[in-house]
């Protein structure tokens, strides 16, 4: 078991940032791999990016290679997407997930997941 908590959205311009956390509470995540995902209103839920917890690795997802960064804080136990120069087009709930093994793009493959953090981007 592995419990996720999502915080950090909030109503921001375009061209603001923003860095969401995760806390990760249950289980060690030594052999774990942590991700964010982020779902608009009618659309499908869209890979973010995702780290290997212990060795650090990452992958992210076309749209936001350049403007997002993923990173965990093992002592605190959380992840964190950092999200720069934000578009409306980044409008959406955000999630933080997590799987036991390798890194891995499809929401089909995490089983635990946070509730949900809002993000909106507008002028």
């Amino acid at each position: 078991q592995v419990q996720l908590t999502e915080s950090g959205g909030g109503l921001v311009q375009p061209g603001d940032s923003l860095r969401l956390s995760c806390a990760a509470s249950g289980r060690t995540l030594t052999l774990y791999t942590m991700a964010w995902f982020r779902q608009a209103p009618g659309k499908e839920r869209e890979f973010l990016s995702a780290i290997r917890w212990t060795w650090g690795n990452t992958v992210y997802a076309d749209s936001v290679k350049g403007r997002f960064t993923i990173s965990r804080d093992a002592a605190k136990n959380t992840v964190y997407l950092q999200m720069n120069s934000l578009k409306p087009e980044d409008t959406a709930i955000y999630y933080c997930t997590s799987r036991l093994g390798e890194l891995a793009t499809m929401a089909s493959a995490y089983i635990y997941w946070g509730q949900g953090t809002q993000v909106t981007v507008s002028s």
